[in-house]
């Protein structure tokens, strides 16, 4: 049997079906979307799929029926009009001032006027796309299609990098009011992109687009869900289990671990991040793919800058829907963590209207904590794989003494904040490198009498970390005595080994510990 052919950077819906490519076929909601209203808006974090429905949608309404042979669109769609298709991508551009947003919105435009024409009274941006809307609706007889994929790539380079912020805000703002004012001759127009500037008033005049961002009905419009996954990659999964030396059962719980887990509204199924699925197949190796493709460095910044608590992004953030989406909100991480696809919707209160959200699956979370590390402490990235290997070695055989000079060489010339947020460096730093560590990590893990700490679990040993702070080694080791940890873990066969430890702020590291 030919190997398959999978779209891995092919974003091209005519490319993927002219080169036989395995297409996941989301025809019937693109069809119910085209047909649902005119003005959309649909957020979804990068590598998601946005791009290939962009690009469905301009074939479907180019009227290009050939395409759809053996889709669900060939018996849904029975007239296959032909409409006038303005599709713009913001996308591949580095927008570092105004000059290069110009550049970029005049290129799109110039190709647009090569094919409808330009009046010379037109000299704004947004007077050049409502002159290039109403020619093509006069020149074709036909309602316009307007689809814009990353709209908004220039905004949010704007702020992380904070140059020409508001000069971008006026130009997109008045860029995209050209929409409401062409209006009677738009058929139908959808923006994609991974944030939402309702708040900036990029959109003040476009208060008729419509956001399914959060939509059940569209909630897997985007992504691979489970059902998908198994109608369309069974043999797939079959041929990764047999690679990889895993049963069947196994393999598919791997993947479900390590990419699944997005939900986009209360009600969405899990949704796999296509882009990770189609590279672990093609490669036959399940690894982390989306995380490699580039994370925003401002995220780390907006994380320290407000002392963020590392261990509670671990689906223990509550925000209502109005916090998830505001993203000028002067620095709050947790817009812009769950806009890009590092959080996502873990459960949701109707009463309160308040969303519970935290990492999606193991490769989001565990690439976070591995992009994170280094900005918490001095050492370099190859610094640190070399410790934390060595140190997974040592809490594996059991070698205590050896894992906490480790540590402590780990936290050496860490920059550490002053006053009430020293603790909490502390706290977020054990936080990534235990987590990092790849064993079963648990912060302050209750029990009948107080929290632990830290607790790590291993298959020969379980390790119960109590830490002070300028305390000393003794109230750590009488809190683990009075408050019994250990018996938690009477009836476990494992080798139970509790650790006292004291940091001291003058020293900027663990001044002593012992084993209790």
């Amino acid at each position: 049997m030919a190997k398959k052919r999978y779209p891995i950077g092919v974003q091209t819906f005519e490319k993927i079906i002219q080169t036989g490519c395995v297409y996941v076929d989301k025809t019937a909601e693109v069809h119910r979307l085209a047909h649902d209203g005119s003005f959309f808006f649909l957020s979804r974090p990068r590598r998601f799929g946005k791009s290939l429905l962009c690009s469905t949608l301009q074939s479907y309404f180019e009227g290009r029926r050939e395409l759809f042979q053996g889709l669900a669109m060939e018996r849904l769609e029975q007239e296959w009009t032909a409409y006038p298709v303005l599709r713009a991508d913001l996308s591949g551009e580095e927008y570092r001032n105004a000059d290069t947003l110009d550049s970029k919105l005049n290129l799109i435009l110039h190709g647009w006027e090569q094919v409808y024409g330009r009046d010379a009274s037109e000299n704004t941006p947004g007077a050049r796309f409502m002159g290039v809307i109403r020619r093509a609706f006069l020149q074709t007889g036909q309602k316009v299609v307007v689809i814009i994929d990353e709209y908004d790539k220039p905004m949010l380079e704007a702020l992380e990098h904070g140059d020409d912020y508001d000069v971008f805000q006026k130009t997109m703002q008045g860029f995209y009011g050209a929409l409401k004012s062409s209006d009677e001759y738009i058929r139908f127009c959808l923006l994609t992109g991974i944030s939402k500037f309702g708040k900036l008033s990029v959109f003040s005049a476009l208060n008729n687009l419509r956001d399914i961002s959060m939509s059940d009905k569209y909630a897997s419009l985007c992504g691979i869900s489970g059902s998908e996954l198994k109608a369309y990659f069974d043999d797939d999964i079959h041929e990764l289990a047999s690679a990889n030396g895993l049963s069947y059962g196994d393999t598919c719980e791997q993947l479900r671990v390590r990419y699944d887990g997005y939900h986009f509204s209360p009600q969405s199924p899990g949704m796999y991040n296509p882009f990770s699925l189609l590279n672990t197949f093609s490669d036959m190796q399940i690894r982390n793919y989306w995380f490699a493709t580039g994370t925003p460095t401002f995220l780390a910044g907006l994380l320290k800058r407000n002392n963020y608590r590392l261990d509670g992004l671990d689906g223990d953030v509550v925000a209502s829907e109005n916090t998830i989406w505001n993203i000028n909100s002067g620095g709050d991480a947790i817009p812009a963590l769950y806009q890009s696809g590092y959080l996502t919707i873990k459960g949701y209160d109707a009463e309160s209207g308040m969303y519970t959200l935290g990492f999606p699956n193991a490769e989001v979370a565990d690439g976070f904590r591995h992009f994170l590390l280094p900005y918490y402490t001095s050492q370099t990235g190859s610094q640190l794989d070399g410790e934390l290997y060595r140190m997974r070695l040592d809490i594996k055989r059991g070698d205590v003494a050896s894992f906490m000079e480790r540590l402590k060489a780990v936290l050496a010339g860490t920059p550490m904040e002053t006053g009430k947020y020293v603790e909490l460096t502390y706290r977020n730093l054990l936080y990534l490198v235990f987590h990092l560590l790849g064993f079963r990590a648990a912060v302050e893990q209750p029990t009948s009498s107080g929290r632990i700490d830290l607790t790590i679990e291993t298959p020969d040993y379980v390790y119960l970390f109590e830490f002070k702070l300028n305390k000393g080694v003794d109230e750590a080791r009488r809190q683990i005595a009075q408050k019994h940890y250990a018996d938690r873990y009477a009836t476990d066969p494992r080798q139970v080994v509790c650790i006292a430890a004291s940091f001291s702020d003058e020293l900027k590291n663990i001044e002593a510990w012992e084993i209790v």
